[in-house]
């Protein structure tokens, strides 16, 4: 797929420079860029890699002298990462799933399914469930009963929806999604050593062999639209409520969403994120990998975790946090460098003692 340097420019709103008709082939790093590719050059750090590549034309930053560079055209570019937004868009032509419907793909015939719609191989939709206009649905798929999902939806391979979840518009999950599995929910007959912990923080007793018993899930998942789940990402179903995702959240792969949970909108989770039952988060949160919610607390609005926080008590709207447990970022910063000087202070402190036990010793 080729388009020209101009036609990229008008999708990017950009300043463009040069030839304007070069055919660009396809997006590349400076130093293993080939003719027709664009060069991706967005700052003068990685303009130095030009020479060792072959591209004629490059995305550059506002200002950048692309004749010295030996280009031909160029585009100009004020915030580099929304600007590879835009392009990636431009030149990824999504995944390959045949129009229509897959001879071996099983629609139970109480499911409706919308206009244009691409369903691979193997792909099996269950009883009531109702999939929205322009749906692409890859290999393996599979939509329980009652579902609902909107238009739009790009669904790959091996994704699992279940039963009752309802799914808004513009929806996108990567391989081996789950979303709609029971949460883990159980109980014991008589006070288990988790009650009993969390009761006096203390030591736990030997209870013998006293049996889990399941409690069902009852409710089901709301996905709001323009939401991304990632690979192998598992959402819990509610076990009397639904569990929810608000509007335009991006949920990273392996992440863990357990039952209850109710996320606000544009919400931002990297990979490996757990975040423990009936715990409330709310809009335009960001997570970094690794962070962890302990079950029941609240995240507010605005909320920014560094990668591996653990949050185990709420915290508060525009907060930044860091740490184990997660404390104000600029907290964990000093404690930290406090750490790093333990060692010298006890060094310190040993001569102080073994001076102060010398002086004694004298008199």
């Amino acid at each position: 797929m080729a388009i020209t340097v101009g036609d990229i420019a008008t999708a990017l709103d950009a300043a463009a420079e040069g030839d304007l008709t070069l055919p660009i082939s396809g997006a590349a790093e400076p130093a293993a860029a080939k003719a027709g590719e664009l060069a991706m050059a967005m700052s003068p750090k990685y303009a130095e890699a030009l020479p060792q590549g072959a591209a004629t034309a490059a995305l550059l930053w506002e200002g950048a002298d692309w004749q010295a560079m030996g280009l031909k055209a160029a585009i100009f570019v004020t915030r580099p990462r929304l600007a590879m937004a835009g392009l990636t868009k431009a030149f990824d032509p999504g995944p390959a799933i045949a129009g229509g419907i897959h001879p071996s793909a099983v629609i139970d015939p109480t499911a409706s399914i919308g206009a244009n719609p691409a369903i691979g191989p193997l792909v099996v939709v269950g009883p009531g469930a109702v999939i929205g206009d322009n749906a692409r649905l890859a290999a393996h798929v599979v939509v329980g009963e009652q579902a609902r999902i909107g238009d739009n939806a790009m669904i790959l391979s091996g994704v699992r929806i279940g039963s009752r979840v309802t799914i808004g518009d513009r929806f996108i999950a990567q391989s081996g999604a789950v979303v709609g599995a029971d949460g883990m929910s159980f109980v014991t007959p008589d006070k288990s050593n988790v009650e009993k912990v969390r009761e006096n923080v203390g030591q736990a007793d030997d209870l013998g062999q006293e049996p889990w018993v399941r409690i069902h899930s009852l409710g089901a998942v709301t996905v709001g639209n323009d939401v991304e789940i990632g690979a192998n990402a598992c959402i819990d179903k509610g076990t009397i409520r639904d569990t929810r995702i608000g509007n335009g959240t991006k949920i990273d792969n392996l992440v863990h969403i357990a039952h209850n949970v109710v996320i606000g909108e544009n919400c931002l989770f990297a990979a490996q994120v757990g975040i423990a039952g009936s715990t409330k988060i709310g809009d335009r949160v960001v997570f970094g990998g690794q962070c962890g919610v302990g079950d029941n607390l609240s995240i507010g609005s605005d909320v920014v975790a560094g990668g591996a926080s653990k949050m185990l008590s709420n915290v508060p709207s525009g907060r930044a946090v860091l740490g184990y447990p997660a404390v104000k970022m600029e907290t964990h910063v000093e404690t930290y460098k406090a750490l790093r000087r333990l060692p010298r202070l006890f060094t310190q402190v040993a001569k102080l003692q073994k001076s102060v036990s010398n002086t004694g010793d004298k008199h």
